[in-house]
């Protein structure tokens, strides 16, 4: 069993910043790639940022300059800095990663957490 557990979502004025942090939990064998998505009301979930077990990233067109991906390997735990926020950064935003369990060694699933409603409104 695994679980994802966000934290760190809510409202902030135009060009305010939020950090969310995202950790994994349970019979962990090995983690791959953990990112960040989130889905905006009417629309299509959207990648925001990856980052693989080595910390190489890759982040969205829309958001580069002003978030910022990383993770803590030892605390199975990824980060999104959010900084300069929009009101177009308003959405639910989900943690994401790839996991083997200790009965699933070898077999990497993708896990999703609850998702974190940020809102950024003045």
């Amino acid at each position: 069993q695994v679980e994802l557990v966000e934290s760190g979502g809510g409202l902030v004025q135009p060009g305010g910043s939020l950090r969310l942090s995202c950790a994994a939990s349970g019979s962990i064998f090995w983690i791959g790639s953990m990112g960040w998505y989130r889905q905006a009301p009417g629309k299509q979930r959207e990648l925001v940022a990856t980052t693989t077990s080595s910390g190489s990233a890759n982040t969205a067109d829309s958001v580069k300059g002003r978030f910022t991906i990383s993770r803590d390997n030892a605390k199975n735990t990824v980060y999104l800095q959010m900084n300069t926020l929009k009101p177009e950064d308003t959405a639910v935003y989900y943690c994401n990663a790839r996991i083997s369990t200790v009965q699933t060694m070898g077999v990497n699933n993708d896990y999703w957490g609850q998702g974190t409603q940020v809102t950024v409104s003045s």
